[in-house]
């Protein structure tokens, strides 16, 4: 007995040390791990470095004063704040990226007992072209959608900021398809 009581508490102790020790290396693992990770230009091929964003087409026929004006300078300020390409001039940019509005729509979304409107969505669409200028061909065509609500006897601002929230969202959905191929 005297000899099993003392194999126990030595187990017991180095077993305590080799999980602290497992438990630290796989700690560090895994922190190193998530440092190395990034979504930035994970599909953008090598040899595009810059990209041209003219000014967006609207062929919404909604009328909204500055609307594709306002679509290129947010879209313009993702690429710059990304980093990922260059915004360059459309002549001397590997890329291009031609945004067209094809859809603006304002529409009751919330409808409340007795059809008590309580909330309006507005949804911009927007199809892109992304070209690849070095190798001549299109990369993707796709379109995209996004919207805003806001409350309907709100004021003209509240409408605005639907917009920039569409918009925003909108511009963030194309910059992640540019540089990530999602």
């Amino acid at each position: 007995m005297g000899r099993n009581d003392k194999i126990i508490p030595d187990f017991k102790k180095n077993n305590k040390k080799t999980i602290i020790f497992l438990f630290i290396v796989c700690f560090t693992i895994n922190f190193n791990a998530c440092g190395v990770y990034s979504f930035s230009g994970a599909s953008v091929p090598s040899h595009l470095k810059t990209i041209s964003i003219p000014i967006a087409e609207d062929r919404s026929g909604s009328g909204e004063p500055g609307l594709r004006e306002l679509v290129t300078e947010k879209l313009i300020q993702k690429f710059i704040d990304d980093n990922s390409l260059q915004v360059s001039e459309k002549g001397k940019a590997n890329a291009n990226l031609d945004c067209t509005v094809t859809g603006f729509s304002d529409v009751p979304n919330i409808v409340a007992a007795g059809e008590n409107i309580t909330s309006r969505r507005l949804t911009i669409i927007i199809n892109v072209t992304y070209t690849d200028n070095v190798n001549k061909k299109v990369i993707f065509e796709k379109g995209f959608s996004n919207y805003g609500d806001y409350p309907p006897a709100g004021n003209l601002n509240d409408r605005k900021e639907a917009i920039n929230t569409a918009i925003d969202r909108i511009t963030e959905d194309i910059l992640l398809s540019v540089v990530s191929g999602w």
